[in-house]
């Protein structure tokens, strides 16, 4: 690493600890209690607005109204290539995230393992998983290889995969510091993790802002793109000696992704993440194209009283993203890496005002145009991302390489 680019992430990494110093960890301890209110200050990481409690978008001429219907305790709708806040809701509400802290644990640990090592699971692995966990049926004294974990974290959400995955990682312990200092390298700094697996845990917290920043690093990984845009698949059972062993079939959790429980499945939906625990209640981020735009939504915590109230939110929030692109003014932004930051850059990713209509910088330099070479075998998710890498720019934004053609657009999601 260069001696300049190492001083680039000091200086933002002091800057971003003492940003999160600034925000204690403040959430709702019951998703049904219509009383819990939004702390009265929140980070303002992405910008000063995203940091007020209640709803921000602009609505200037011809910006469509929001939906009635939103009822998410915190969610926020985003661009995935600009960065550009469309508009958000308590975007910095420290909540806890279930099941979508799932992202966070595969961002960290998915490149560390490659995906054809076999692994033999012990009994001591799978003896921290929390009771009523969502399982995706691992089994002690069997072998599975990294790429079938996965498929089961992501499809199942199985905390039996996790905990396999992070004793691969060496261990617990190591998973959540590891998650934890790559929040803080992403500028997640609203998300605490206690489970590397998302169960109910004191202290476990992130936020929509968070969730989607995650969610937005995550989608530049190829195996990561595969797995959470994969409906289906079949996951190994118990092997028993001297007979072929069987799989069984497993399906995504995400009802926006499959159309399942009375759900239709969204046009251009390539994941992300649900959650659901009884203290985080639904919790839910996706992503998804039209046209050759890429919106990230991510809601928290809905009241409940509709059926499939997270899935339905997140698709009213898709439907108005993708009409008010063109023409509502961003009320924020979502930050790049730490590490993108460059040495004169403001860590706290605010909007600068005297920039000429937030276009992004030139690409250049050795890493931005290794990360467009970079490329994908052809999944079949209905994203840019998927067509091409997002690359980092010199300016430390995030932009989708549209040099690609979108493979399988409109074919629907990839099923193995």
């Amino acid at each position: 690493m260069p001696a300049l680019r190492k001083t680039t992430v000091l200086v933002a990494s002091t800057a971003l600890l003492t940003l999160s110093a600034a925000f204690p960890a403040v959430a709702a301890e019951k998703p049904g209690d219509d009383k819990a209110k939004p702390p009265g200050k929140m980070s303002e990481i992405g910008g000063a607005r995203l940091g007020q409690a209640g709803t921000q978008v602009n609505a200037g001429p011809g910006v469509p109204k929001l939906p009635k219907k939103l009822t998410g305790r915190s969610w926020i709708v985003a661009d995935a290539e600009s960065g550009d806040v469309l508009a958000a809701h308590n975007a910095h509400w420290r909540l806890p995230p279930a099941s979508t802290m799932k992202m966070l644990f595969a961002d960290t640990v998915l490149p560390k393992l490659p995906k054809d090592e076999e692994h033999l699971v012990t009994d001591e692995e799978l003896a921290g998983v929390g009771a009523g966990s969502s399982l995706v049926g691992v089994k002690e004294d069997q072998t599975y290889s990294v790429h079938d974990l996965w498929l089961g974290v992501f499809l199942s959400s199985g905390n039996d995969a996790v905990h396999v995955l992070s004793a691969m990682n060496d261990g617990i312990d190591k998973t959540v510091a590891d998650m934890n200092a790559h929040a803080e390298e992403l500028q997640a700094l609203d998300t605490h993790v206690v489970s590397p697996d998302g169960y109910d845990a004191k202290g476990q917290l992130s936020s929509a802002y968070d969730l989607t920043l995650i969610a937005r690093s995550g989608m530049q990984k190829k195996d990561f793109r595969e797995y959470c845009s994969t409906v289906s698949a079949e996951f190994p059972g118990e092997k028993k000696k001297g007979k072929k062993r069987e799989h069984f079939g497993i399906q995504n959790t995400n009802r926006l992704l499959t159309g399942a429980y009375g759900m239709e499945r969204y046009e251009g939906i390539a994941g992300v993440k649900n959650g659901n625990t009884t203290n985080a209640g639904a919790t839910f981020t996706g992503v998804a194209e039209r046209d050759g735009r890429v919106l990230l939504v991510t809601v928290m915590n809905p009241d409940g009283k509709e059926s499939n109230a997270v899935y339905q939110e997140t698709a009213r929030l898709f439907d108005w993203g993708f009409e008010a692109a063109e023409k509502a003014e961003p009320v924020g932004t979502l930050v790049p890496p730490v590490s993108a930051v460059p040495a004169t850059g403001d860590a706290s990713g605010a909007p600068d005002e005297g920039a000429a209509g937030g276009a992004p910088a030139p690409a250049g330099g050795g890493e931005a145009q290794a990360a467009a070479s970079g490329g994908s075998d052809g999944v079949g998710t209905a994203l840019a991302v998927a067509g091409g890498s997002l690359v980092l720019l010199g300016a430390g934004v995030y932009v989708v390489n549209r040099r690609r053609p979108l493979p399988g657009r409109g074919t629907g999601s990839r099923r193995r």
